[in-house]
C-alpha cells in the first residue's frame, strides 16, 4: 500500500522568501503531493517552477485551501493574521513565518532542532516560525543550553538588508551606486547629504531604513516598541524564552543593519548555570544538528556573511570563555536570514507535519 503524500499550499510564492522556498522544495526529498502556489491577485497568473514543473500562481482566496493538508504562509503579518485562521478552518495545518502568532499562548513556536515535539501541539491548527534574527542564533545557543543550562543572553546583531524585504536590498544597491567612486564617508553627514537632504535620506522612496545604509550602519531594526527598544530587539528576547522554555531568561539585544545583502551576524555573550570549557563547547557545537563550527581565528577561520550566504546551517566561530566569568562564553554567529532564518525553518516544520500526516 502506497502512503498518501499530503498536499501543500505556498502562500506568498512570488515573494523573496517564497522564491527561496520553491528552491528548497525542489532540493529536498519530495514528500508532497499536489503543490499549489498562491499570491496576491496582482501576481495571479504568473508561472513559477517548483519540483521541475511550471505551475500557475493562484490568487489568495478561501477556495485555494480546499483539500490542502499543509499551508505555508510567507507573507506580511496582517495577511497571515487574516488568512491563516481561514486556512486552518478549512482543515490545513498552517506553518506561519510572520509575527502574527509567534507569541500567542495557543500557537507553538518551533525550531525543529530544539523543540520539534511542540509542532504536534497546535490547538488552533497553526504553528509559528521565529523571527530571522532569533533563528540565526538559537540553534547554536540551544545546543549549548542543553549541556550547560542557559541563564543570560546579551546579543548584538549585524543584520542584512534583506531582513527588510526586497525594498531593503533595492535601497542598498541604489545607495551603493550613488556613493561608488566618490570620496564620501570622510566628513560628518556627507553620506546622508548625498543620498537626500538631511533626514529625508531616511525616508527616500527606495529606503525602508532610518538612515543611509551604504557606507554606514543603522542601529535600529523593526518598529518602536517603547522605552527605546525596537520590535526586533524584543522579538529576540521573547522568542528565545518561548522556544527554549525559559520564561525568565535574562536577554537583551541591540539590532543593527549593516550593508550586507543576505545573512545575519551576531556577537553573543551567553552565561550558563555551570562553568564552561571551550573544548567541550566546541564538541557540542561540532556535533549539533544544523550547526557548523568554523573556529580557528589565528588561521583566518571564522564565519562571515559572504562565506555563509546561501547555506543552511548556523555557523559559529570566535568561541571563547569570558575573561571575567568562567560560566560565560563569547561567540560570533552567522546564519542566512532567507534560508534557516525564514524558508528553511518553515520547510523543516512542514516536513515533520507531512510525516505525521503520512503515518496517520
Amino acid at each position: 500500500m502506497t502512503a498518501r503524500r499530503p498536499s501543500l499550499a505556498v502562500v506568498g510564492a512570488t515573494g523573496a522568501i517564497g522564491g527561496v522556498m520553491l528552491r528548497i522544495l525542489s532540493q529536498h526529498a519530495d514528500v508532497w503531493g499536489e503543490v499549489t502556489l498562491v499570491a496576491s491577485p496582482r501576481s495571479a497568473g504568473r508561472k513559477l517552477v517548483v519540483r521541475g514543473e511550471e505551475t500557475e500562481v493562484l490568487a489568495l482566496a478561501e477556495d485555494v485551501f480546499d483539500g490542502v493538508d499543509v499551508a505555508l504562509f510567507l507573507v506580511p503579518d496582517e495577511v497571515s493574521a487574516h488568512w491563516a485562521p481561514i486556512a486552518a478552518a478549512k482543515g490545513a495545518v498552517v506553518i506561519d513565518d510572520s509575527a502574527a502568532f509567534r507569541l500567542a499562548d495557543d500557537v507553538p513556536l518551533v525550531v525543529p532542532e530544539i523543540n520539534s515535539h511542540a509542532a504536534r501541539l497546535r490547538p488552533r491548527g497553526i504553528v509559528a516560525s521565529p523571527n530571522c534574527t532569533t533563528l540565526s542564533l538559537i540553534v547554536a545557543v540551544g545546543a549549548l543550553h542543553a549541556e550547560f543550562g542557559l541563564r543570560e543572553l546579551i546579543v548584538s546583531s549585524y543584520q542584512a538588508v534583506s531582513g527588510a524585504g526586497r525594498d531593503g536590498v533595492t535601497a542598498l544597491r541604489e545607495q551603493l551606486s550613488l556613493v561608488a567612486g566618490t570620496e564620501l564617508g570622510t566628513h560628518p553627514g556627507d553620506v546622508r547629504r548625498a543620498l537626500g537632504d538631511g533626514a529625508s535620506a531616511a525616508r527616500s522612496p527606495f529606503s525602508p531604513f532610518a538612515a543611509p545604509v551604504a557606507l554606514n550602519v543603522v542601529p535600529w531594526a523593526g518598529t518602536d516598541a517603547g522605552n527605546g527598544w525596537s520590535s526586533e530587539e524584543l522579538a529576540i528576547r521573547e522568542e528565545c524564552r518561548k522556544v527554549l522554555g525559559l520564561p525568565d531568561l535574562r536577554t537583551t539585544a541591540t539590532c543593527v543593519y549593516v550593508p550586507v545583502v543576505a545573512t545575519h551576524s551576531m556577537s553573543v555573550h551567553a552565561r550558563f548555570e555551570s562553568e564552561v570549557a571551550v573544548d567541550r563547547a566546541h564538541e557540542i557545537l561540532a556535533t549539533a544538528p544544523g550547526v557548523v563550527l568554523f573556529d580557528s581565528p589565528a588561521s583566518g577561520d571564522f564565519p562571515t556573511p559572504s562565506d555563509v550566504v546561501g547555506t543552511d546551517p548556523t555557523w559559529v566561530g570566535r568561541v571563547r570563555r569570558s575573561m571575567d566569568d568562567p560560566r560565560a562564553l563569547e561567540m560570533f554567529i552567522c546564519g542566512d536570514n532567507l534560508r534557516k532564518g525564514a524558508a528553511l525553518n518553515v520547510a523543516q516544520i512542514a516536513e515533520s507535519v507531512a510525516a505525521e500526516i503520512t503515518l496517520a
